[in-house]
């Protein structure tokens, strides 16, 4: 069986920005890292256990570099961060995007984090909707992947309530902060089953 030849991904063109309900997702663009910063020093308390750059507080300039580089990413397509605005108001509510990107394959893995102001909102499991449709629409997707530490049972449920499947559980993927191996669970939509 062939494959078809794929295009280099940075002469594809799509949206760096969309909406759902009562967001607005999007690249990053310079001058975001003072919002971002914000938002990691309000939650670095949740965020702490599951994600290495909440452990050492990054300074605002740093937040600013990250953006930057993201946005850079972004534009080669080689990772797809996207920040996440509540529309009304404009404030800076979240973080996710495509990671781990497969082009051929047109594989991608949503990741996320959430202020913590914004919590119990549903804002995550709306923007999981949002980033899963951009991606089937405007990416062409095959597989869109979830992955998250198993003892995370609140980044779990946004999984199963946006309608992904758990395929199963990588035991002993990765050592915590502690220094205890963790396992990971894999949750997916894939083309031809979920949409």
């Amino acid at each position: 069986m062939s494959m078809e030849q794929q295009p280099n991904p940075i002469l594809l063109s799509f949206p760096d920005q969309f909406q759902t309900e009562r967001l607005t997702i999007r690249a990053p663009q310079w001058g975001d890292g003072a919002a971002v910063n914000e938002a990691i020093r309000e939650s670095a308390n949740e965020l702490r256990p599951w994600l290495p750059f909440a452990r050492n507080l990054p300074t605002a300039e740093e937040s600013e570099i990250r953006s930057r580089q993201a946005r850079l990413k972004f534009l080669d397509r080689s990772d797809m961060m996207l920040y996440i605005f509540d529309t009304v108001s404009g404030e800076f509510v979240a973080s996710s995007g495509l990671h781990r990107i497969d082009w051929d394959a047109r594989r991608f893995e949503i990741g996320y984090w959430l202020r913590t102001s914004w919590t119990g909102k549903g804002i995550i499991t709306e923007a999981v909707h949002g980033i899963t449709d951009f991606a089937i629409q405007h990416l062409n997707a095959n597989r869109v992947e979830i992955r998250c530490d198993s003892r995370n049972t609140r980044s779990a449920k946004v999984a199963e309530r946006a309608g992904f499947t758990l395929e199963g559980i990588l035991r002993n993927v990765e050592y915590d902060e502690e220094g205890s191996m963790v396992h990971q669970m894999v949750f997916a939509k894939v083309r031809g089953i979920e949409f």
